[in-house]
């Protein structure tokens, strides 16, 4: 996750949440389908956006240009003191380094369950449950030492169990809670990023070479010319590109390939095309 939007994310972010496609917004703004589509183009980081469709864009939104081009997260309070967000100098300090991440503590802290984080942590923090759990502790203590007083046999009883599981401590407690919403948090934020280009795919290109292998493995045909178009697809290679030379390399490493050896392939009943 980047630490900061670029102007493409923002424009494609501002016009998914009005619920508009590129053409729908084209009419609404007087800028050409074309034009937007390529404000919003993720492979020309560097693509100009004249002046006067960045202030048709802000006006159009409700937002700066400033916010337009990401250089502010700020749509609503712009230039707000910092005395009025009471934050500390060190935290101040803090976000201002640019030594972690910012954009994403932002996406933490407005989710919907933070408050809920905070109110937990403020409640462990503060020790507002300490003497709840205590008192439940000892009266269950107190019952299941009663109980052996009277019938030391049944130690293993699955009642005194019960009682001894009832017990729980306010670390575990309070642990367990702030995990699974910790967990909530995360992967909802994980989910809204998963097509990022900075995020990890699903798979790697090793995984879909081994698959590809796979797959031609178990198809008719001339395997091995399957195989070699499929290795030089991996690797962005064209292969009616290379020349013959080129072709019978490739040919002779993979002859010396374990996979090739077990597949049973003879090399030499068909013509290398």
């Amino acid at each position: 996750m980047k630490t900061r939007i670029s102007v493409q994310e923002r424009l494609k972010d501002l016009r998914v949440e009005q619920g508009l496609n590129l053409e729908e917004l084209a009419q609404e703004t007087g800028i050409s389908k074309s034009a937007l589509g390529s404000y919003e183009n993720d492979n020309d980081e560097y693509k100009e956006i004249n002046h006067g469709s960045l202030l048709k864009l802000a006006d159009f939104y409700q937002v700066s240009v400033d916010y337009l081009l990401g250089l502010t997260n700020n749509r609503k309070y712009e230039n707000t003191p910092i005395e009025e967000l009471h934050l500390s100098d060190e935290v101040v300090e803090l976000l201002k380094s640019e030594r972690f991440n910012n954009r994403l503590l932002c996406e933490i802290i407005s989710h919907e369950k933070f408050k809920e984080l905070l109110a937990d942590a403020e409640i462990y923090v503060d020790g507002m449950a300490t003497m709840r759990f205590h008192d439940i502790n000892s009266s269950l203590a107190a019952v299941r030492a009663m109980i052996l007083e009277a019938h030391p046999e049944a130690v293993a009883d699955r009642a005194i169990k019960v009682l001894e599981a009832g017990q729980v401590e306010e670390e575990d407690f309070f642990c367990h809670v702030t995990h699974k919403t910790w967990d909530v948090i995360l992967h909802d934020i994980r989910k809204a990023h998963e097509n990022d280009n900075e995020s990890a795919p699903d798979t790697t290109p090793a995984d879909e070479l081994i698959r590809e292998v796979q797959k031609a493995m178990q198809s008719p045909g001339d395997r091995v010319q399957q195989f070699t178009e499929m290795f030089c697809k991996a690797f962005q290679l064209k292969y009616k590109r290379l020349s013959q030379e080129e072709r019978s390399l490739l040919k002779k490493l993979f002859k010396k390939s374990p996979l090739i050896k077990q597949s049973g392939m003879n090399f030499r009943r068909r013509p290398w095309k």
